[in-house]
């Protein structure tokens, strides 16, 4: 298996404005943040709320739909 990201990256699908959700791996939690301000305040979720995040999206059932 590889190394947890370290490094703070965006959906490749994302346009090169800076108008997207950011996201770093690693560690004990995901981070998230707001690429218009990547000096301010990130949120931090641990591995299984961030999993169960992501499924939820890809199964359509992310809450604000």
């Amino acid at each position: 298996m590889s190394a947890p990201r370290r490094d703070w990256f965006k959906s490749s699908r994302s346009s090169d404005n800076a108008n997207c959700v950011e996201v770093r791996l690693g560690g004990d939690a995901v981070g998230v943040r707001d690429s218009k301000d990547v000096a301010g305040p990130a949120l931090a979720f641990g591995p299984a709320a961030w999993g169960g995040f992501v499924a939820a999206v890809k199964a359509g059932s992310a809450l604000g739909r």
